[in-house]
């Protein structure tokens, strides 16, 4: 399993797979041509059917400015070596073609050059599933967030507290922001009215939901206007952990330890998805991302309150098992609607998978690897109308006038 930090990834919205990922191929491409006077990038699949409301196109023009780049969505190539495939060119000073290199973009801001995906992974923890995680606490009478220390070192726990640091800041900022969000949908902010539409004789419980869906709102709302957020494990999925933990930390004295605690635990429920299916909305659809952001916050709550292994591991299926089949179908392209709901629901929906959790499981049937591949093999198994392609669902339906 890879590192906890290309997991946890600060950068700006609207999509780690859109716009973090192609930025980081651009650089990597500048790096090896360094002398081209111009460049030109080829988009396909579902970088080519909704990087516009991405804002893939802009990314890329920005990242290799000054030096101009040409543009290509190329919608009709089918034969592709994942779903958010790119190709960049470079150009001499005469227009003659001398590079060229094609990168996958595999969903929380990672790329892969094609043909080199094993060589660009770098292993840093030796398990292959949740399963083995979990066998290595009991062997060495551990927490799960000391197999973050063990295997990649003490200073993890300042980097956790550094994305926790940005978790919160980009609620704070997505509280106060108001107006509308970028592109032609018009999608007004809601954040700050859900904060501050507190009214007298309001239900506490519907205090209390209303509060935790305004800091999901907040995240996802800075994010969908290109603001900073973390990856969570994505951008499209950022507003669910932050917003759990957040909620969660402003009812209960929890330690800075402990919410290290939580989030290396979130990481490793993450790391297992990644590692063994996919975090790509592209790739599997929305249960890839929400389903897996949702896993991680119901994983994290469980660890705040110092639950023993089994709850979290029970919790995580839980928020994933009834996430299959989620498709991911921005309209538009644009990560709005329904992403920016989407994610206030499932940080509910993680409370309460934290919670069922809690007193059922010792009754479970179904461990936590068996609901990610069961994830990964409904993903490929649905349409690629339904992955990222606003080919389908809402956005293939949806009219400004609805």
């Amino acid at each position: 399993m890879e590192s906890l930090r290309e997991l946890y990834k600060t950068g700006r919205g609207p999509s780690s797979s859109h716009t973090m990922g192609p930025e980081c191929a651009v650089k990597d491409f500048m790096r090896q041509y360094p002398g081209a006077a111009r460049f030109r990038a080829v988009l396909f699949g579902s970088l080519a059917l909704t990087g516009k409301g991405h804002l893939t196109d802009e990314i890329i023009v920005k990242t290799f400015a000054p030096k101009p780049c040409g543009i290509v969505f190329d919608r009709e190539e089918k034969d592709l070596p994942h779903p958010n495939t790119l190709r960049l060119e470079a150009y001499n000073d005469v227009g003659v073609l001398f590079g060229k290199q094609t990168y996958l973009s595999v969903g929380g801001g990672a790329v892969r050059k094609e043909g080199e995906e094993a060589a660009a992974v770098r292993h840093v923890y030796p398990f292959r599933d949740f399963n083995e995680i979990l066998g290595y606490c009991r062997e060495k009478n551990c927490t799960m967030e000391q197999v973050v220390y063990d295997f990649e070192g003490a200073e993890m726990f300042d980097f956790l507290l550094h994305i926790w640091s940005a978790m919160r800041s980009t609620i704070r900022r997505g509280l106060a922001a108001e107006g509308v969000l970028p592109g032609s949908l018009k999608v007004v902010r809601k954040a700050k009215t859900l904060f501050d539409a507190g009214f007298e004789g309001e239900e506490p419980e519907a205090r209390e939901k209303r509060l935790l869906c305004a800091y999901a709102f907040a995240t996802a709302e800075e994010n969908a206007s290109g603001g900073e957020i973390v990856t969570a494990p994505t951008c499209g999925s950022s507003g669910i952990l932050p917003a759990v933990i957040y909620y969660m930390t402003s009812r209960h004295d929890f330690s800075e330890k402990r919410v290290a605690a939580a989030l290396a635990t979130a990481g490793l429920v993450g790391l297992t998805v990644k590692q063994n299916a996919s975090i790509s909305g592209a790739e599997a659809g929305c249960q890839a991302e929400v389903g897996t952001a949702t896993s991680m916050a119901a994983a994290a709550v469980a660890r705040l309150f110092g639950r023993p292994l089994g709850e979290i591991e029970y919790a995580a299926e839980i928020a994933l098992e009834h996430q299959l089949g989620l498709t991911c179908d921005p309209v538009g392209g644009y990560v709005q609607i329904p992403c920016i709901e989407r994610n206030a629901v499932a940080a509910q929906h993680a409370l309460v998978a934290a919670e069922l959790s809690r007193v059922l499981s010792g009754t479970r049937k179904i461990s936590f690897d068996t609901v990610v591949k069961t994830m990964y093999e409904t993903g490929k198994d649905m349409s690629a109308r339904y992955r990222e392609t606003s080919e389908g669902g809402l956005a293939a339906y949806y009219r400004a006038c609805d």
